[in-house]
């Protein structure tokens, strides 16, 4: 039966809810009259029942990761364990207000010290800010440290340089800081062109901004001689850290020669992820950046843990309070459930995990760059687009077969992109029939291509004008 809207399930006189009595003072003329509504709000009127029913019904419709497997390259959408919600969810956390004083809040700042201890004891660097609220809040905090570096040096720079394969957040939070961007190609294996790279480096250059693992799933296995050659420079090197979910307990930034390098909990360390937030991006940094790390930075004194605010350097504040406190919850349980063999495991069979799907469909699907890849793996489609179907027809006849898409299009510099990460918290089972159902596709497109072009066919929508929706957006309200 389709699903009706909550409106049409309306029926007057229905209430599921019971409010108290008005406990505080009211005074008519507090509001303004032009502000007061002047008939009642024409809200759906239906019982509790109706109402969990309804939106459980909706989400059932929809694909998540409690509910099915999606393998979006570069984005790390492993499953959310339970138990970082429980402890997210205790009372003492849950009822927190950030303006309470910090002598009443010991245990959440002794949990975001240690949670920023791990940090650096993941990426090898001394240094670590949890205030970021997502992945590109990271990077824009990074640069704006960089920034701040370098003008205290006396200059402070241009532009920053990226590879071709960047993150497409990269070059917009290289805008937002003030630099310009400076792009170089990556060499046939889909590794940084070192001659492209020196070339580039000169006297306004602030930093080279790179990911490792690169987007292609490729380790940048020259990244010594890349930190070499772009501190000669006096620039900095940046690593954005969204595939770091390949290197945990294996390699860690700071070793590399990375001067600063962001985090995102809500995909490395298991927390929720999608739909705009909440994230976390912390950035950890060395002793160069180490001074203006965003205040207020978690301290502990005799009186016990506080918040330090003497910081004559520091870029000040990137966001309110004191970050995604919740978010930092679910990571900091996360690490300590797993430990540090845990988390070099986890990484070990996320690695294991992309190249068996790797070796189950290189036959099948184009496999232009790196035979031996990480985490992720970035397949081509275009074989199957010389038969008459596009990746992105592929990506949604898969959703018939109750998978997500990898992602599509991306990095660029594959044409037809299929980028799979599948991480280390899914079976084999499940890998064999993700695989299975790209093969089944492949076959699709030879007997009945159509078939593939039409797709999806059992989903609660067929196929949506993608553009038509973000370009002549229609919001609503009553």
């Amino acid at each position: 039966m389709p699903v009706r809207l909550i409106f049409e399930e309306s029926e007057a006189g229905r209430r599921g809810y019971t409010l108290p009595e008005l406990d505080v003072p009211y005074k008519k003329d507090l509001i303004p009259e032009r502000h007061l509504r002047k008939g009642d709000a024409p809200l759906p009127e239906v019982s509790e029942g109706a109402v969990l029913r309804h939106f459980v019904n909706l989400s059932a419709q929809n694909h998540h990761v409690d509910k099915g497997f999606y393998p979006l390259g570069s984005c790390t959408m492993k499953y959310n364990p339970k138990i970082n919600e429980q402890t997210a969810r205790l009372e003492g956390f849950s009822r927190l207000h950030p303006f309470q004083p910090s002598a009443t809040a010991q245990g959440a700042l002794r949990l975001m010290r240690e949670l920023s201890r791990a940090l650096c004891e993941i990426t090898g660097m001394p240094a670590v800010t949890l205030q970021p609220a997502a992945g590109a809040h990271g990077e824009l905090t990074a640069l704006l440290m960089i920034r701040g570096y370098h003008t205290h040096q006396g200059n402070p720079r241009k532009k920053v340089i990226i590879p071709d394969s960047a993150h497409g957040t990269n070059p917009a939070s290289i805008v937002t800081a003030g630099y310009s961007v400076a792009q170089i190609r990556s060499d046939s294996s889909g590794l940084v062109d070192l001659p492209a790279l020196a070339a580039a480096l000169d006297e306004d250059t602030a930093a080279f901004m790179i990911t490792n693992p690169n987007t292609l799933g490729i380790f940048e296995c020259g990244i010594e001689r890349i930190a070499e050659i772009v501190h000669k420079a006096g620039a900095l090197l940046y690593m954005d850290g969204a595939n770091l979910n390949a290197l945990m307990g294996i390699s860690r930034p700071g070793d590399m020669g990375f001067d600063a390098v962001h985090l995102n909990l809500h995909k490395t360390f298991s927390t929720p992820h999608g739909g705009g937030g909440p994230g976390s991006g912390p950035v950890a940094v060395n002793e160069k950046l180490e001074p203006f790390l965003p205040m207020p930075v978690i301290d502990i004194k005799e009186e016990g843990y506080i918040f330090d605010y003497e910081r004559p350097l520091s870029i000040g504040r990137v966001g309110s309070y004191y970050g995604n406190f919740a978010i930092l919850a679910r990571a900091y349980t996360y690490i300590l459930m797993m430990g540090a063999l845990g988390l070099t495991k986890a990484s070990v069979c996320a690695i294991l995990n992309a190249n068996y799907l790797r070796t189950k469909l290189e036959g099948v699907y184009e496999l232009p760059l790196g035979k031996h890849t990480l985490h992720e793996v970035v397949f081509s489609g275009s074989r199957q687009a010389k038969r008459g179907v596009r990746t992105k027809e592929i990506a949604k006849r898969l959703l018939d077969f109750g998978f997500h898409a990898p992602t599509v299009y991306f990095p660029l510099i594959v044409p037809e992109a299929l980028m799979i990460e599948p991480t280390e918290t899914e079976t084999r089972e499940t890998l064999d029939a993700f695989a299975e159902a790209l093969i089944a596709i492949d076959r699709e497109i030879t007997e009945n291509p159509e078939m593939v072009r039409s797709a999806p066919h059992k989903t609660p929508v067929r196929q949506l004008d993608e553009a038509g929706a973000n370009r002549k957006l229609k919001p609503r309200h009553f």
